[in-house]
């Protein structure tokens, strides 16, 4: 049986890191970005969209499936 399509989110660095708080900018990191213009594509868990929720000045969310 296989097993089903997990969603995923494709996150885009819209913001610099510089000025902002130390734990935003490890958020980021746990992310996967470091650099404006850069992409991660994240598995949708909770864990994430809290991630995401915590920088989202700093982020885009490219597509939601």
């Amino acid at each position: 049986m296989a097993e089903p399509k997990k969603a995923t989110l494709t996150v885009v660095q819209t913001g610099s890191p510089i000025g902002r708080r130390k734990d935003q900018r490890a958020t980021l990191i746990g992310l996967g970005l470091n650099k404006i213009r850069r992409t991660s594509e994240l598995e949708d868990t909770p864990s994430v969209r809290g991630m995401i929720r915590k920088v989202h000045h700093l982020v885009r969310v490219v597509d939601a499936e």
